[in-house]
């Protein structure tokens, strides 16, 4: 026992003392700027708005039908089930490969039944006779007794009755009982060879995860866009089929006119042009807006309930319309698309440490402790233990090349993982100063294109009242119900721009995740 213990305490202190050949992690600096561009059209940040990535999305998104197939797609979407398998897949594989750090210990009982000397105690030769006979060997010394006497000689210890060391036959059996705990080839992780394999698997596992968090605010964002566009797509056939009524009575008037010879067929023609483009309108805003449910099904994983589809996008407020405070690039770190490569790049920094390592032995080592008896009940008695301990060291001194072009292959693979990490971010600064640059001015275009609206509204009622009282031509009355339409149209348009604007904010600032 005193042995065993020893063993031990070489076995912690070694592996205190182990080095570790891996470049330590440090994060990049330097890819973006340390603020977020301001001026010109971005807008000036509000001192006294919330934090935006604080801000769960229960609380962000303020429609309460919104909310509901937020959740219902965060519990039945595919793709999240798919990102949460990768974590569960990763998390394992980090664990198998943790179990390395750690002997496998197993233990083992035994019995042996056998009237085989050779087999059961050690080889040992001799020679004698059936009767009383004396044979010699080598070996240690050992005695036995013979089924026609006795007989001695120098050969392996006899264990068991009825035996002898000579030639004679031998009709007695032997038995024994073994009881062993132990590990077999446990490495000594003397240069971090499994640890930097166990803190790769670990980044990964760390990546993986972030991936999932990733997934889950696009997804956040995805059905929040998918939502709000089919409002405005709801909104596009509504004004499509009131645009055709109106350009049907002119129609209607118009035809009528000309029988009685007071308008030309051009102008009949023209009315029955606006007429058959508000037909068209109609039936690809109706396939738009079947288009968009099927999207906005496939996200959610299910059909979404009737009662949850918005009927029009409108005016309303459908987020938190404040934007957050004290904004600088450092809020990028935090995105998990951003902690995602990072961890990949730590990642491979670790698996550099594994390929040096290659390059210097392998130390393993091979111990068991356990009780040897002749009899069951004697397995644990005085002088029955055993032990064994078995280190080895194995040294590649060649192997074609194998280790330093596994090193390169690691070392090329952190070069590919930094620039992985630079251009993520990279992107993200994007991201969030495109959406800033469309914030700074969408609240100008939607004033602008309501007011513009509003006039064609009035241009087309006046422009229709002078043509029918005879002061302006059919011509002028039929461009300004076009420019109107077109008008109207494009207010819908800039109205879901400002709206998917602040979702994608919220999703690129790294909102979403509560």
């Amino acid at each position: 026992m005193k042995k065993s213990t020893t063993l031990a305490a070489l076995l912690s202190a070694t592996l205190l003392t182990a080095c570790n050949l891996a470049p330590d992690h440090v994060r990049p600096t330097g890819a973006i700027p340390a603020a977020l561009p301001q001026g010109g059209a971005y807008p000036a940040l509000a001192t006294d708005a919330p934090d935006v990535t604080a801000i769960g999305w229960r609380d962000f998104f303020v429609d309460a039908r919104l909310r509901g197939v937020i959740e219902q797609g965060l519990a039945n979407n595919r793709d999240l089930r798919i990102a949460a398998g990768n974590v569960l897949q990763a998390q394992a594989q980090y664990r198998i490969q943790r179990a390395d750090l750690v002997p496998t210990t197993s233990v083992n009982a035994g019995a042996t039944y056998t009237n085989n000397l050779f087999g059961a105690a050690g080889a040992a030769t001799g020679t004698g006779t059936g009767g009383t006979g004396t044979g010699t060997g080598t070996g240690g010394t050992g005695t036995g007794t013979g089924t026609g006497g006795t007989g001695t000689g120098t050969g392996g210890t006899g264990i068991g009755g009825n035996v002898g060391t000579g030639a004679g036959a031998t009709t007695g059996n032997l038995e024994f009982y073994t009881v062993s705990a132990g590990f077999s080839a446990f490495e000594i992780d003397l240069f971090g060879r499994i640890r930097n394999q166990t803190r790769a698997a670990l980044e990964q596992y760390l990546a993986t995860e972030e991936g999932e968090r990733a997934a889950r605010i696009s997804l956040v964002g995805g059905i929040a866009t998918a939502w709000l566009t089919l409002a405005a797509d709801q909104d596009r056939l509504r004004i499509a089929r009131g645009t055709l009524a109106s350009f049907q009575e002119s129609l209607r008037l118009t035809t009528a006119q000309f029988r009685i010879g007071i308008a030309s067929e051009l102008e009949v023609r023209q009315a029955e042009t606006n007429f058959q483009a508000a037909r068209n309108d109609i039936a690809a805003a109706t396939t738009l807006v079947a288009q968009d449910q099927n999207a906005l099904n496939l996200l959610v994983g299910a059909t979404v309930p009737a009662e949850q589809l918005p009927a029009t996008l409108g005016v309303a407020d459908y987020t938190l319309p404040d934007l957050p405070a004290n904004l600088s690039s450092e809020i990028l770190l935090k995105r998990p698309d951003v902690l995602q490569a990072e961890h990949q790049l730590a990642a491979q920094a670790a698996n550099i440490g594994a390929a040096r390592a290659a390059f210097f032995p392998v130390i393993s080592l091979t111990a068991t402790l356990g009780t040897l008896s002749t009899t069951l009940g004697g397995l644990f008695g005085a002088n029955s233990d055993t032990w064994t301990v078995a280190p080895t060291a194995a040294w590649s001194i060649f192997n074609g090349g194998r280790a330093q072009a596994n090193l390169r292959y690691t070392e090329a693979s952190r070069r590919v993982a930094l620039a992985t990490y630079e251009r993520t971010l990279q992107t993200a600064f994007r991201e969030v100063a495109d959406q800033l640059a469309t914030r700074g001015t969408i609240g100008e275009q939607v004033s602008a294109r309501t007011a513009r609206a509003e006039a064609a509204s009035v241009a087309a009622r006046l422009a229709d009242a002078r043509y029918r009282a005879g002061v302006d031509s059919f011509l002028t009355s039929l461009d300004a119900q076009r420019t109107a339409y077109a008008a109207e149209q494009d207010l819908v348009t800039t109205r879901a721009a400002r709206a998917t604007n602040l979702v994608a904010l919220y999703r690129t600032l790294g909102g979403g995740l509560r």
